[in-house]
């Protein structure tokens, strides 16, 4: 089976309005940046996105929020965006807002087959409307579902043609997760080779949960906010 596809749109194609894409990274570290700017090129429109931060204005997913792409997000940190805030407030965005450890879970839990579970976070909250609560140990916990996705896209730093996966410090956060949580499971990577070069004991997400894989280009890498120390005089 051929995974390997010659770019980010090709190895997007199926991706239809009404989507839910699962989409990696933490902040801006480690996000899918081609395949978000094929997105934008597509229009394909009515997506979900499951994600743990939403961009910024200009970068990231702030670029499908521009271009009013997205319908839904369900993400646990989006205070960078002014364009998400503004689509907020005026009630055009749906927004589910989900605490971080409870996102990533959820996103855990549907690699795992596991349909639901039980956690503490968010009792006494308006997260907890709707939502059965049961003790354990004379303590009340929200049940939460897993969360599945139709595709999950990521960014690793590299990857062979099997579609193995190496990532890099901070960028493994939701993004091995989350390849392990979606129908379909498209990759991008920094660099791509040849099986047999990378070390086992170093994969992070094996082959078998990788659809199709491409090599990227022009990472941007950005930093989400930057902080400047002055020498002293």
């Amino acid at each position: 089976m051929n995974k390997v596809y010659s770019n980010a749109m090709d190895a997007l194609a199926g991706i239809a309005n009404g989507s839910t894409i699962m989409l990696g990274g933490f902040g801006l570290c480690g996000i899918p940046e081609n395949s978000i700017a094929a997105l934008v090129k597509m229009g394909v429109n009515d997506l979900t996105c499951i994600s743990n931060n939403a961009g910024v204005d200009d970068f990231g997913l702030g670029l499908l929020l521009k271009t009013r792409q997205i319908r839904k997000m369900i993400s646990s940190y989006v205070g960078e965006n002014e364009e998400f805030e503004r689509q907020l407030l005026s009630g055009e965005l749906e927004v589910d807002l989900v605490p971080q450890g409870t996102l990533a879970t959820r996103i855990q839990m549907a690699g795992m087959g596991i349909p639901a579970f039980y956690t503490p976070a968010g009792y006494g909250t308006e997260i907890a409307e709707g939502k059965e609560v049961r003790d354990f140990n004379g303590k009340p916990h929200l049940m939460e579902y897993a969360l599945h996705a139709n595709f999950a896209i990521v960014k690793a730093w590299k990857g062979d043609s099997m579609g193995n996966l190496v990532f890099r410090k901070t960028t493994r956060n939701f993004s091995t997760s989350m390849a392990r949580a979606g129908d379909i499971t498209i990759a991008e990577v920094e660099e791509l080779v040849q099986p047999g070069m990378l070390d086992p004991d170093q994969v992070h997400v094996p082959g078998i949960y990788v659809h199709r894989i491409f090599q990227g280009q022009q990472y941007e890498k950005r930093i989400e906010r930057k902080t400047i120390k002055l020498a002293s005089s």
